[in-house]
């Protein structure tokens, strides 16, 4: 027993510049009688490119973690540090839920968003029919930690903006950042790049 059709089946799509409901045709030139924006009723290679950004994105967390993040130079020497090492220097120093909310924030959150879009899109393609309520809530969460998984660079960023003692301390981003940055970017492009319509499109008979 299946639910009601879905708009795709009756060649239905919303526009994503405008938000007008219309129907696509058959042709990836149909235009959205509105505001003139292509319209289509799935995402255009919404698997491969989501796998793209999801595979750059896993390649880049490697550095991004082994990389300094921040680099430290004064009278008394310079020094780089990791996000680890700046979780393991919150911890040891005391502020412990500093450490937590930056460890949480920088290593879990990335590495979750990561599983769950790897989750998301193996299920799409093996036509799974479990949850599918549940899985498009996960695409929902997905989106909206989006931006929040870029603490370390926020905090880098103010502290290179703030620290005026530039004769006795510099402070600069390290390599490891501009890795992280794009870490983050990139699983946001990849979220952009899923359609969730996709999770629902296996809970219809094949035989349309």
């Amino acid at each position: 027993m299946t639910g009601p059709a879905s708009a795709a089946r009756w060649h239905l799509a919303t526009c994503h510049g405008c938000g007008l409901l219309s129907r696509a045709g058959h042709e990836h030139a149909a235009r959205c009688p509105r505001c003139g924006s292509p319209l289509h009723t799935r995402k255009p290679d919404s698997i491969a490119r989501t796998w793209a950004f999801i595979v750059a994105a896993a390649i880049l967390y490697i550095p991004a973690n082994l990389l300094p993040i921040m680099e430290t130079s004064s009278l008394f020497g310079a020094q780089d540090d990791t996000i680890m090492s700046g979780v393991v220097y919150l911890w040891i120093s005391g502020s412990w839920h500093l450490a937590l909310v930056v460890f949480i924030a920088s290593i879990l959150v990335p590495m979750a968003k990561l599983f769950a879009l790897i989750v998301l899109v193996l299920s799409v393609q093996l036509r799974a029919r479990w949850q599918p309520v549940q899985r498009t809530r996960l695409y929902r969460l997905v989106e909206l930690v989006g931006r929040w998984s870029m603490l370390d660079v926020y905090v880098v960023t103010l502290l290179v903006a703030l620290v005026q003692l530039e004769a006795l301390a510099t402070i600069r981003p390290g390599t490891g950042a501009l890795a992280f940055g794009a870490v983050v970017v990139l699983t946001m492009f990849a979220a952009m790049s899923f359609d969730p319509r996709l999770i629902w499109d296996s809970m219809e008979k094949d035989d349309a």
